[in-house]
């Protein structure tokens, strides 16, 4: 079985990729996430922004990482530097993620929630 830490180094690789298809896999289907902008995502449009080219990651530096686990839920809280575009904008900077998981047998670990903050 995958660990959550595990998982969660799998996402940030994948978002640094650009890879849609281990995101598609480690994203829940009832995904809600509230960007730094304060709008809220679902898994579509994090999908798109990959697929399409309008997030492009060209850092995804972990400083960081601590993981709670109680069952078939676990919380990560992600600190790091991320920096690429945004539908053409640059961005360079510290954020902390905290994300939701759930675990299941069939899929593992997969990410429900999620919040990003500028720090």
């Amino acid at each position: 079985m995958e660990t959550l830490l595990a998982a969660e180094r799998r996402l940030q690789a994948a978002q640094l990729a650009g890879d849609a298809a281990v995101l598609d896999e480690l994203i829940d289907e009832r995904l809600v996430f509230t960007g730094p902008d304060g709008v809220l995502y679902r898994k579509e449009d994090d999908l798109l922004l990959h697929r399409t080219g309008a997030q492009k990651m060209t850092a995804v530096q972990e400083e960081d990482l601590l993981s709670l686990v109680d069952g078939r839920t676990g919380v990560t809280w992600f600190v790091g530097r991320l920096a690429g575009t945004f539908k053409g904008n640059d961005f360079d900077g510290r954020l902390r993620y905290t994300r939701t998981w759930l675990h299941d047998d069939a899929s593992g670990w997969r990410v429900i929630a999620g919040h990003a903050s500028a720090i």
